[in-house]
């Protein structure tokens, strides 16, 4: 998903959560949420889409039976601590999901996050929202699927409580997610895509 521009909601340049979330459920489109301001989310083009139906394909093959299950971009999660509402290419949960006040929409408590990487959207989930994203204490993995060069970058947090980072370049590698103890070529998550 790309993020656009802020986007005023209610004639107001800012919002509380509760505003957003009112905004939000009634809407059309998908918008996140940070410090009082929504940015609208746009599609995403046919690499993308790609990439994240292969690995979500991947993903549901593997976890079948086991108390970890991903989950595609239309669950938003949500991070207390920072204020974020954000809707993930693909999130995996290990055990209960938990969300904001039972509202079964505001996941708090992924185990691993995906984000496919759009020219527009490099930027942002390489930096800020990695930031934003570390807050979640839940959170072990952070997987970077880049849909135009066919590279991955996977961010694991060590028992020092430090992330690492290990690149994937070649389509001959193996994605290694160690949190949920699932492996996936890169083969396999780039089939199908034209370079």
């Amino acid at each position: 998903m790309e993020v656009r521009e802020p986007a005023i909601a209610f004639g107001k340049q800012k919002l509380t959560i509760e505003e957003y979330l009112q905004f939000e459920n009634a809407a059309d489109a998908k918008h996140e949420y940070y410090e009082g301001e929504i940015f609208a989310m746009s599609g995403a083009k046919l690499a993308h889409n790609i990439i994240t139906r292969n690995l979500f394909g991947a993903l549901l093959a593997q976890l079948k039976g086991k108390a970890c299950q991903p989950f595609g971009s239309d669950l938003r999660i949500h991070i207390p601590q920072n204020t974020l509402f954000t809707y993930p290419d693909i999130s995996i949960f290990c055990g209960e999901v938990e969300t904001l006040n039972n509202d079964e929409y505001d996941a708090l408590n992924p185990t691993i996050i995906i984000e496919v990487l759009s020219p527009s959207t490099k930027c942002y989930d390489r930096g800020d929202k990695f930031k934003l994203y570390r807050d979640i204490s839940t959170l072990k993995e952070y997987i970077l699927v880049d849909s135009q060069t066919g590279s991955t970058e996977a961010f694991k947090i060590n028992g020092q409580g430090h992330w690492e980072l290990r690149e994937y370049k070649d389509l001959g590698d193996t994605l290694s997610l160690g949190a949920v103890q699932i492996n996936i070529d890169l083969a396999d998550i780039y089939q199908s895509v034209k370079s």
